[in-house]
């Protein structure tokens, strides 16, 4: 079992109680507060210990007949490999980001064992059985990744509460108490035209504001950084006249003006968190925050041991100064760009990226993971289904057949084999020569690579090198590419690092077995299409509602929208269920459809 949050907890609850003889749990996490509303087998006592250890001892009293094993450790690490793999009759998936799921998947796949795959956001879910050969995989669906934002729209155009939300999460925060993090996973530091020029002005305030923080212990200090992020450098923004001939200038704040109507309003405006601050109230929260983080990092410079790196601090969502910084920080940006405020809930939601997680959605996802899990086992993989659940008046539970493979996923549509090799004397051109072209086959015309290219036709640079000198270790994949005229389906090649004897051939040479073509494209057939351009009646097309799985408690990826969210939000894009299967629903006047940021086109019957 991967991942030991949400749906791990009440799945390992299941699987215990039904008798499992040995299970493994693997999660790199530790326990936080926000964790403790559905993650039952954790209590307060539990704070800042490992999730997988803990959850090992609580299940473990259930039913001290299991035999429980926990590894505190992130699911890439080398021990995890195809062999520890294989050790296994069925592998749950209860993980929390796209990555890793990735890479269970991929690790399945290659050890031939069966993968429970399962996702809860909100009240929506899915457990979604994959067999390799069998079934489509995690990557036969696009999945969308976390939504980052270009530098010029946080430095310089905010349009969305988010955007402001960002600014102070991933840039004041990190230049007054951190390190400069111009890489955030928040911002987009692409260079283009526009965004050049805002990288420029980026790092000439960050080094402005990493003056400002030497000050850290001045009286004045909250002054300073409030005229310098919401006073001066607005005004430099307003005098770039082009930018605004099209939006709203920002309007800059004053803070002896804005000092002076926050009052005696106090800090305990805090405890407020689901109302909408005012402007005084903003700049209230701002000024204690500070204040409480400046003397945190004051106290942590002291405490500093000698040639030890700067100590930093960091936002977490249950981090009440950070969080009061960031939120009061978002709100004051929003004002001056004439943005709508966010309360403080709604900003640890944004800045947390989370989204509000049901227990009983866990529960229930972790309940169908096990059915799906005795057909397996059975090996009945003619009874799995697909399961989709929703919030949903007609019908909670809407089930669908595995789909088969995709033949363009280029993750389970592809041949595999496994080679042995001594990565120390072993070079690419053994690779290349021994094993792809004279064990396999291949023509000239192939590609060879892993993360990065390794080799082709036009680049054979590292033919005389060692694998071990081109990254190799005890476990690695290579992808071979036919790019001959009639190519066969790429090839999956696992290479296990081994000693083999000296004056031996330092790779092994695999059996020679049929590696199939490629299918032709088809060309797609034209929709019928009326004048404005919409789709004919009879030829709606099938999409997702939604976009997938997104975590064991999906990451919110907010859109900027002050829109109701779509009820249903299916867990694997385009695997909605069909209309027959859904029966019919009647509108009712609760209803509403919303469409977000799609550029196709939806038929809505």
């Amino acid at each position: 079992m991967v991942g030991a949050g949400g749906i791990g907890c009440e799945l390992l609850k299941n699987l215990v109680l039904t008798g499992f003889g040995e299970i493994h749990i693997v999660d790199m996490d530790t326990i936080d507060l926000s964790n403790l509303n559905r993650q039952f087998l954790f209590g307060m006592q539990h704070i800042k210990k490992s999730k997988s250890m803990v959850a090992k001892e609580t299940a473990g009293k259930f039913n001290p007949n299991v035999k429980l094993e926990a590894h505190h450790a992130n699911i890439k690490d080398s021990e995890f490999n195809i062999k520890w793999f294989k050790g296994f009759n069925v592998v749950f998936n209860a993980l929390d980001n796209l990555e890793a799921r990735r890479h269970v998947n991929k690790m399945c796949l290659s050890a031939d064992v069966p993968l429970i795959e399962s996702g809860t956001t909100g009240f929506d879910g899915q457990v979604q059985v994959i067999k390799q050969g069998k079934t489509e995989c995690y990557d036969c669906t696009h999945k969308t990744t976390p939504k980052s934002f270009p530098v010029c729209t946080i430095r310089s155009t905010p349009s969305q509460p988010i955007h402001c939300i960002v600014w102070a999460k991933s840039y004041l925060l990190v230049e007054i108490f951190g390190t400069s993090e111009e890489s955030s996973p928040d911002v987009d530091p692409t260079e283009d035209s526009e965004n050049s020029r805002e990288i420029a002005n980026l790092k000439r305030e960050a080094e402005e504001l990493k003056n400002i923080r030497e000050k850290m212990d001045s009286p004045d200090f909250t002054a300073t950084v409030f005229n310098k992020v919401f006073k001066d450098d607005i005004n430099r923004l307003r005098s770039m006249d082009e930018m605004w001939k099209s939006r709203k200038p920002p309007e800059a704040l004053d803070h002896q003006t804005v000092s002076d109507e926050a009052g005696s309003i106090g800090a305990k405006v805090s405890k407020n968190d689901q109302k909408i601050w005012s402007l005084a109230e903003n700049y209230a929260m701002f000024e204690d925050s500070l204040r409480r983080l400046a003397e945190r990092a004051l106290d942590m410079k002291r405490d500093q041991v000698e040639d030890e790196a700067a100590p930093i601090i960091t936002f977490d969502k249950d981090d009440e100064d950070t969080l009061d910084f960031v939120a009061a920080s978002a709100n004051l940006r929003s004002l001056v760009f004439g943005i709508n405020v966010k309360s403080k809930f709604d900003i640890k939601q944004m800045a947390g990226n989370i989204i509000p997680a049901i227990a009983t959605t866990n529960a229930i996802t972790a309940g169908l993971c096990v059915l799906q899990a005795f057909k397996v086992l059975r090996d009945d993989l003619s009874s799995a289904r697909t399961v989709f659940l929703s919030r949903s008046a007609d019908r909670a539970f809407s089930t669908e057949k595995p789909s088969p493979p995709n033949p363009a996923c280029g993750v389970c549509s592809v041949a595999r084999t496994t080679i042995e090799a001594d990565i120390e004397r072993a070079t690419l051109g053994n690779l290349v020569g021994n094993v792809l072209r004279d064990g396999l086959g291949y023509g000239e015309e192939i590609t060879v690579m892993t993360s990065q290219l390794l080799y082709d036709c036009d680049f054979d640079d590292n033919v005389d090198r060692t694998l071990k000198e081109l990254g190799f270790s005890e476990e690695t994949f290579i992808t071979v590419v036919d790019d001959e005229d009639e190519p066969r389906i790429n090839l999956e090649v696992l290479v296990t690092n081994n000693q083999l004897p000296e004056g031996s051939t330092p790779i092994t040479i695999p059996t020679r077995f049929e590696i199939p073509k490629k299918p032709s494209a088809k060309p797609e057939t034209p929709k019928p299409s009326l004048p404005n351009g919409n789709i004919a009646n009879g030829s709606a097309i099938k999409r997702s509602i939604g976009e997938v799985v997104g975590s064991d408690e999906l990451e919110y990826q907010p859109n900027g929208r002050d829109t109701k969210k779509p009820r249903r939000g299916i867990v694997v894009e385009d695997r909605v269920p069909s209309a027959k299967k859904l029966g019919k629903m009647p509108a009712t006047e609760i209803d509403d459809i919303v469409v977000i940021d799609d550029d196709g086109t939806i038929t809505i019957d």
